[in-house]
């Protein structure tokens, strides 16, 4: 199990960018959320197995049809006790815009 923080820049809001994430994640088995940032960002905290993370980063790339994704940050996550909690959870959510 790992976790990856991932920042989605570009036309990304207000394109349901954040449902059909949590959609995609969820068909992956990932937990975790998507949440607009005030900065226009997307931010994505994901935990689950390497390749199905690989295939969501691969398909925010792309986004939405109506999306046009300019740049993907991914950053590593150390595994903490929350995001232990956030895996046997096996939700993934949307959150508000932080």
């Amino acid at each position: 199990m790992i976790s990856r923080q991932i920042l989605v820049s570009g036309h990304v809001q207000g394109v349901f960018f954040r449902e059909n994430t949590r959609r995609i994640a969820c068909e992956l088995s990932l937990s975790g959320y998507v949440r607009n940032l005030l900065n226009g960002q997307l931010e994505v905290l994901v935990v689950g197995d390497e390749a199905s993370i690989q295939s969501l980063i691969n398909w925010l790339k792309i986004g939405p049809k109506l999306a046009k994704v300019t740049t993907i940050k991914v950053l590593e996550n150390k595994i903490s006790s929350d995001l232990l909690s956030l895996q046997k959870s096996g939700r993934f959510d949307i959150w508000p815009t932080a």
